[in-house]
């Protein structure tokens, strides 16, 4: 075998791609070969490893092999979108025609960067999620939070003084991708999200970031509101806002403001509670059996998309709820006639996006004039409700006449799917393109004609005229007639069974048509961009319509929820308060199909606790999450499952419940735990919410107690929050006694030889039963376990019972050795509880109790 030439420099072909990759360093670089995208090196084995395609090689250069990997370009969109999935960023290098200087390759550029928090096209996208792209920066103990929404131009900025706080943010708004300078401390406590994009210091730069925001909002004077106060979260706005350029390789002109959120305008969940409450996803990850999913009925992405946002942050302003909670009281009654009109509404906000960034298909615009012949009818219908929230939103949404009717001329009813390939454009909209394609329709004409009048002059009737993108136009002839075939007939090719040819005359109509066609393209893809200019002018019109339709679709949605799900409107207070009458669990009942077991409870400042006890699987945890699931509907405007409901307002929401271990940083179940509870008890106060379910169970019996019962005084005396505290340590209910404002419930069991029935239902006073050994039983645990664990728990319990016994027989004995010895004697008489108490220790406190009296009465 010839032994393989091993070469000392690079290519020119690779020498081409490492300069195009180097200045793409973290992304995978699409490069174009003929029919195929190639990606090489390590490029090539992470595509291969994610996309699970073949790895090969191509040849050698620098003297080691490269590594390849192909995509057909025919389908790079379903491996793109994949990719994107994933989390990974792309550049897209084209072959853009031409030869470089001194070489035989092909010019490339990279024409497209597509990263997973700056996509816009639909097939990147979720309908009913929110494309966030996120940047943190940290400074001075202080965190700098921005987030952008480049599908609805919403650019926002926070700050934190709490890492808890970020992580908290991360998981409700979950963005898909994550700028962060590259000497983060927190690093590790991030590093196994997706999208993860590490930047330079230098682009967090206080007076850079000034610089870029003051650029893009030239009408903003961002001295006057306050923007000079929240300099680090402007840091991460200014890192943000030049990735997005870069990537874009333009001005964002839908991006026209910026808004400093304040913490205190909503209620704040941490993580831990996000995750357990399964508010938008259940604890595995999924969408099925959470809050969202019994509430989203919307009719639009639009409407889905801002229920999330609502849910993710319920509102404290008064106001605004009240306004929601009218709406839905005036759409309760045609919310069938409305919800099925606004079905016919496209994603106007994403569409507006799209036209913003020039990048809108013919087909958006099809979309769009759909809604728009919409809008008349839907503002027909709210001008029935009086409800002035109502009448507000309907007299602020815009009808585009002038645009309906520029869609309606301009864009054909069936366009192609992108203006590169002509189609777009209707017929009567320009005179030079209906001239245009009146020439190439001519020469078709032409065509066909010329084929009939071939097949009478030669006599052959297997005379065909066809075209392809290689030779053109040809006639083509079966081999049985090639005699017949006129000798100034130029062969073009030969196929097995014809031969193909062409003449003069057939080439010239084939040159017109060509240069029609060619014309034809570049007139509609002017008139196509006029389009959008005159649209560009709309941008702000269009997005407040598309933020007004999303909220009528909400406010309707609930509506048909309230109705639908019997729910109440809840009477809201202005401070912590909680009054319901038979609340429900509104996701559980949606399972068991309305035969959930309701419940009440009172919470206020004089009864700010409530312990809970009762068996295993007996409702606690049900009702504690019910209670904070309620609270979370009323803030967003909703009607809640209960009776009667009377809400008031908090600033945070704490739950502590489950057991998990995170071994990979190192902490154990009863760590996790510690480390939850200590966040609950440094960030609560007593304008919060806070439901904690088994403190203590990760550790032995007395430390566990001892931190529970510890854990519960520090709540109720110190931060003075409203809780709810479950717990199978039947001596925290002893803690009633000691504070006022602390009531003892459990959840009610009916036990009958030997096997248990749950109630659900809540009684006042508590239980010192759990029913541990019942619910196993139910679990599947086999017999013999059972019946052993049920030999030891009597054991264990006639243990309990003399030791017990024992202290109370000393603690007679210690009263009646005390000084006051009438009074004792007189305490012990009423109070002694001959039970307790054995035969033998009965006669010594006779004899006692005798020897005293005698003494007294001497």
């Amino acid at each position: 075998m010839k032994k393989i030439n091993k070469t000392i420099c690079h290519t020119p072909m690779i020498q081409q791609y490492l300069s195009l990759k180097s200045h793409y360093p973290d992304m995978l670089l699409f490069y174009r070969m003929g029919d195929f995208y190639e990606l090489f090196y390590e490029d090539a084995k992470k595509i291969s490893h994610l996309l699970k395609i073949t790895l090969t090689k191509k040849g050698y250069s620098g003297g080691k092999i490269i590594p390849m990997s192909g995509i057909p370009c025919n389908f790079v969109d379903s491996y793109l979108v994949k990719l994107i999935k994933l989390g990974e960023s792309i550049a897209i290098c084209e072959q853009i025609g031409g030869i470089c200087p001194n070489t035989n390759l092909l010019q490339r550029k990279v024409v497209k960067v597509i990263t997973p928090g700056t996509v816009t096209d639909d097939i990147f996208l979720k309908d009913d999620q929110d494309n966030l792209l996120s940047s943190i920066w940290m400074q001075n103990n202080i965190f700098g939070y921005a987030t952008l929404n480049i599908c609805s131009g919403s650019f926002n900025i926070v700050e934190y003084k709490n890492f808890n706080d970020i992580l908290s943010v991360l998981e409700k708004d979950n963005p898909k991708e994550l700028l962060y300078p590259e000497n983060f401390i927190y690093y590790y406590d991030i590093k196994s999200r997706r999208g993860l994009r590490k930047r330079s210091v230098s682009e967090f730069e206080f007076f850079k970031s000034w610089k870029q925001l003051s650029l893009q909002f030239s009408n903003i004077n961002l001295f006057q509101l306050g923007f000079c106060k929240v300099y680090i979260a402007v840091c991460a706005a200014g890192c943000l806002l030049q990735y997005v350029k870069n990537t874009h390789y333009y001005m964002l002109p839908h991006i026209k403001s910026i808004k400093i959120n304040n913490i205190r305008d909503h209620i704040t969940i941490n993580g831990s509670t996000y995750r357990n409450l399964e508010i938008i996803k259940n604890i595995s990850g999924g969408t099925k059996n959470t809050l969202c999913s019994v509430l989203d009925h919307t009719s639009t992405s639009m409407g889905s998309r801002m229920l999330k946002r609502w849910l993710n942050s319920p509102e404290r302003n008064f106001n605004v709820i009240k306004n929601r909670q009218n709406s839905i009281s005036g759409l309760r009654k045609i919310y069938i006639i409305l919800q099925a009109e606004l079905c016919n509404i496209s994603d106007l906000e994403r569409i507006t996006s799209r036209i913003a960034l020039r990048t809108a298909s013919p087909k958006d615009f099809i979309s769009l004039k759909k809604t728009f012949i919409q809008l008349p009818i839907i503002k027909k219908i709210l001008l029935n409700i009086n409800v002035s929230h109502i009448r507000k939103l309907c007299f602020s949404i815009k009808e585009f006449k002038k645009l309906l009717n520029l869609l309606e001329r301009a864009i054909n009813i069936c366009p192609s799917d992108s203006i590169q390939d002509g189609g777009v454009i209707s017929s009567g909209y320009n005179d030079e393109l209906d001239t245009l394609r009146l020439i190439k329709t001519d020469g078709y004409q032409y065509l066909k004609k010329l084929e009939i009048k071939l097949k009478d002059i030669l006599g052959i009737e297997s005379l065909k005229i066809r075209s392809n993108r290689i030779i053109g136009y040809y006639i083509q002839v079966s081999k049985r007639h090639c005699q017949l075939v006129p000798s100034h007939y130029s062969k073009c090719q030969t196929l097995k069974n014809c031969e193909r040819y062409f003449f003069k005359e057939l080439k010239d109509y084939e040159s017109n048509i060509l240069v029609a066609q060619e014309k034809i393209i570049n007139l509609e893809k002017k008139l196509y961009t006029e389009i959008f200019d005159i649209f560009s002018t709309e941008l702000d019109s269009l997005y407040s319509n598309a933020s007004i339709l999303a909220e009528i679709d909400v406010l309707t949605n609930l509506a048909e929820r309230s109705v639908t799900m019997n729910y109440t409107c809840p009477k809201l207070y202005d401070y912590p308060f909680i009054s319901l009458i038979d609340s429900r669990h509104p996701v559980i009942e949606s399972v068991l199909q309305n035969s959930f077991v309701s419940n009440s409870v009172l919470l206020s400042e004089t009864n700010r606790m409530i312990i809970i006890t009762g068996a295993n699987m007996g409702g606690k945890s049900t009702y504690m999450r019910q209670i904070a699931l309620i609270v979370i509907m009323t803030w967003i405007g909703s009607y809640v499952p209960a009776k009667i409901a009377k809400i008031g307002n908090f600033n945070k929401i704490f739950i502590r419940v489950g057991s998990a271990d995170d071994l990979s940083m190192g902490k154990s179940t009863f760590m996790v735990e510690m480390t939850e509870l200590a966040s609950i008890l440094n960030n609560a106060d007593k304008n919060s919410l806070v439901l904690i379910d088994e403190i203590g169970r990760g550790t032995s019996t007395y430390d566990g107690l001892s931190l529970a019962w510890a854990c519960a005084e520090y709540l109720v005396q110190v931060i003075k929050s409203i809780t709810l505290f479950s717990t199978h340590y039947f001596e925290l209910t002893l803690l009633a006694e000691k504070f006022k404002e602390i009531k003892n419930i459990y959840f009610e069991v009916i036990e009958h030889n030997n096997l248990i029935q749950f109630t659900y239902m809540v009684k006042s006073g508590s239980t010192k039963k759990s029913h541990g050994l019942a619910v196993a039983q139910l679990s599947g645990l086999p017999n013999y376990v059972i019946r052993q664990a049920q030999v030891k728990l009597k054991e264990l319990e006639y243990s309990s019972q003399i030791c017990n016994n024992r202290n109370y027989f000393k603690k007679i004995r210690n009263m009646l050795f005390q000084k006051n010895l009438k009074e004792n004697i007189l305490c012990v008489i009423k109070n002694i509880e001959p039970d307790l108490l054995s035969p033998r220790e009965s006669l010594e406190i006779i004899y006692l109790l005798k020897d005293y009296i005698l003494s007294d009465k001497k």
